[in-house]
């Protein structure tokens, strides 16, 4: 949708090139029935591209003035393009370059620690095969707290690069990389609530067998309202189950459901927020929601167009591996009015259309 008068251009540019050799064939051409068999269709086809802006959408067409409030920037896992993922390092980081939120995965150690790791195990950010090599493949939730901190959680960031350009880090980065260990919910907590961040984070239920499987919720919730008492209305709630409970023992947080429902739904449950993956972005939504006090979230949106379309259909936020880079687009890319767009198409349909019988005639 942001792209569309731009790929339009370019499809014109296409038909301008491709007349060199329908030209050439139809005047080589010895019947004229061949002739039109070789240049109806390209007609036809030149026609449509002509006319098809007529029918075009793209939510970054608008008019001047007509532009909301630029959307606010959660890192996610914090800033994983520039230190390791869900580490105090990748937090501080989002901190540093103005993100508005963090976004996180909590798991549960064997001895009831809520601590943050995306994967099962911990064979991908830590090196558990260094220092448990019999235990890589055990889950992350076995392992006791006391065992979770003697892991590195730093060095595999600099050995493999987890994102292509991502550029070098300054010595100071790789030194503060290399020291990196698995955090705490807690520490990240109040991390978050001394800058004043939103956090939003994905809870991850331990295994069977596991002694906290019936109690990890209650374990959360402690940490969150004992240990950290982070500002409630900075929590951004993300899981479904239990989540009456959840309100009626921490009132303030606020309720974000992960898929789309109806408004009289969301609002019986007291949601406030919609956490949705990028490809469920639609503008129409989008302002059905704002009009009930539902705002959007939208994940994960890296690339400047993807952040452009969020802002210009209404998004009040994203999620992102980017923070560093989204912060700096003052507006959305492929922005104009009707009125430059309408200027654009006709000069590129009339340029086309006189280089094209150009082209014909010699």
């Amino acid at each position: 949708q942001v792209t569309a008068p731009y790929l339009h251009i370019g499809a014109i540019a296409i038909m301008v090139l491709l007349a060199w050799p329908v030209a050439f064939h139809a005047i080589r051409a010895d019947k004229k029935v061949t002739q039109v068999i070789i240049v109806g269709p390209y007609l036809a086809i030149l026609l449509i591209l002509f006319l098809i802006p007529l029918g075009m959408y793209s939510p970054c067409i608008r008019e001047m003035g007509t532009l909301g409030p630029k959307p606010a920037l959660i890192g996610h896992r914090g800033a994983p393009m520039l230190a390791p993922e869900n580490t105090e390092m990748s937090f501080l980081k989002t901190i540093e370059h103005g993100g508005d939120g963090l976004e996180t995965d909590v798991a549960i150690s064997y001895d009831g620690v809520p601590f943050l790791m995306h994967d099962d195990t911990l064979r991908r950010t830590t090196n558990i095969a260094e220092v448990y090599p019999n235990d890589a493949g055990k889950a992350a939730s076995f392992f006791s707290w006391d065992a979770l901190q003697k892991l590195n959680a730093g060095k595999w960031f600099l050995k493999n690069k987890p994102f292509v350009g991502m550029g070098s880090l300054s010595k100071a980065d790789q030194k503060q990389a290399m020291n990196q260990s698995i955090y705490t919910l807690s520490s990240f907590l109040r991390l978050a609530d001394s800058h004043n961040k939103l956090v939003i984070f994905d809870l991850y239920r331990p295994p069977e067998k596991h002694p906290y499987r019936n109690l990890w919720l209650r374990k959360v919730l402690d940490v969150i309202l004992k240990e950290s008492k982070i500002k409630r209305h900075l929590v951004l709630w993300l899981h479904n189950s239990v989540r009456s409970f959840v309100q009626s023992v921490a009132p303030g947080f606020q309720h974000t459901m992960g898929r789309k429902a109806p408004i009289e739904d969301l609002l019986k449950h007291n949601i406030v927020k919609l956490n949705l993956v990028y490809t469920d972005m639609s503008s129409e939504d989008i302002r059905k929601y704002a009009a009930a006090n539902i705002t959007t979230n939208f994940y994960v949106v890296n690339e400047p167009w993807l952040y452009s379309l969020a802002w210009c259909s209404g998004a009040h936020s994203v999620t992102t591996n980017a923070v560093h880079l989204l912060k700096d687009l003052s507006q959305p890319l492929f922005l104009m009015t009707p009125q430059q767009y309408s200027i654009m198409w006709i000069l590129t349909d009339l340029t086309s259309a006189f280089l094209i019988s150009l082209i014909f005639v010699l």
